[in-house]
């Protein structure tokens, strides 16, 4: 054993990163091993030349008490983030010093870099990595773990979307943002006797426009998993809307749903994992009501504000005791594990349980596809996450 592990962050930043990065190092450092913090996820073991004399400063960062004593009250990841995917990587964010060697691009156009990815990780030596992260990162962590690379997961993400646990790292900070902005803007909605449309985050899972709907109150929440007749939506949103004593309705919506018979409202150029930027679908309902109703709309999107910022109290909490698990993981010389909630207790879980399965709003149960409202009653005997 090295007694040297390494931490990355992969993907979209969350409040709650830089708590599991200082619990982390701090458990570590006690039980007498160095840490080494890889900057910009995944990307650093491409960037890394695995030479002696080389300068991969920039890619590298010495984790200690001193400098991680204070991160935990800030959001976002002192480590920086990116979402390369060493396995699938466009030719054009090759390194330099791999392009002599890459192997040719796959059927896909991407080209698989995990060899090199290995190269570096053995020129560091280190014991164990911890990565945290989403499907995306995780799914790598994965492919290590099947190249006999001792590898740790925790999972982060604010749409709670990573299969194998009940919550991810970010998911109750990007709520908490959510339903007070929501309520915020009723000022707006109700001085001006308007309908207000605010769009959230949620590429593939509704949960977080779920349960910011459910406690926001929202008159009606379209969500990713379940697509939606603008006619019907428009005819709700204006009885929401003469029903209410300020004269003014209110609707969430994912960035990811769409109406009956479309396709999520994407646009720009597929970024390094395959995915076009989405949001717009806020702004078409925007379009319908105003065309139908004649009324004036305010649309907000959220998009960032949700995940900007320090962490609140669940997140901290959950991200230090994840960062926990995965020290006593190493301690205990056990690794090819993600660190899981099940039934609002700790666990962990095979790595492999990532991509497993699909992890999305249980719409039978918590929504109502009619209504296009939150469902949520007798929630006897179910987990804290509903899930």
């Amino acid at each position: 054993m090295s007694r040297r592990v390494g931490i990355l962050t992969g993907g979209g930043d969350v409040p709650g990163l830089n708590a599991a990065i200082k619990m982390f190092v701090w458990r570590m450092r006690e039980a007498g091993y160095e840490v080494v913090g890889l900057r910009r996820g995944w990307a650093a073991l491409l960037h890394i030349v695995p030479f002696r004399d080389a300068d991969n400063a920039g890619w590298m960062l010495p984790l200690t008490r001193e400098n991680t004593r204070t991160i935990d009250r800030s959001g976002g990841t002192i480590l920086h983030t990116s979402r390369i995917n060493p396995a699938i990587t466009k030719p054009d964010a090759i390194p330099e010093h791999l392009r002599g060697s890459a192997p040719p691009p796959g059927p896909d156009g991407k080209v698989d870099l995990t060899a090199a990815a290995l190269e570096t990780l053995d020129f560091l030596k280190l014991d164990t990595l911890v990565a945290i992260g989403g499907d995306g990162t995780l799914s790598f962590a994965r492919r290590l773990h099947e190249e006999g690379v001792k590898v740790i997961g925790l999972p982060k993400t604010m749409d709670n979307d990573v299969y194998g646990t009940d919550y991810c790292i970010g998911f109750s900070t990007a709520v908490t943002r959510s339903v007070n902005f929501i309520n915020d803007l009723r000022t707006a909605a109700g001085s001006h006797e308007r309908y207000l449309v605010v769009e959230l985050f949620g590429r593939n899972s509704g949960e977080t426009c779920l349960v910011s709907s459910y406690l926001a109150g929202t008159d009606r929440a379209l969500i990713a998993e379940v697509p939606f007749d603008p006619g019907a939506v428009v005819e709700m949103l204006a009885r929401d809307k003469k029903d209410n004593p300020s004269n003014y309705a209110v609707a969430a919506i994912s960035e990811g749903a769409f109406p009956s018979g479309g396709q999520p409202f994407e646009s720009g150029e597929a970024d390094a994992v395959g995915n076009r930027e989405l949001g717009g679908v806020g702004r078409f309902l925007r379009e319908e009501l105003q065309k139908t109703t004649g009324d004036r709309v305010i649309y907000q999107r959220l998009g960032y504000l949700m995940r900007s910022g320090p962490p609140d109290s669940l997140d901290r909490l959950v991200a230090s005791n994840f960062a926990n698990l995965a020290a006593d993981l190493i301690l205990a010389d056990k690794s090819g594990r993600l660190a899981a909630i099940h039934g609002g207790r700790y666990t962990t879980e095979p790595i492999e349980t990532v991509g497993a399965g699909l992890k999305r709003v249980n719409v039978e149960r918590f929504y109502d596809k009619e209504q296009y409202r939150a469902n949520i009653i007798g929630v006897m005997g179910l987990p804290m996450f509903l899930c």
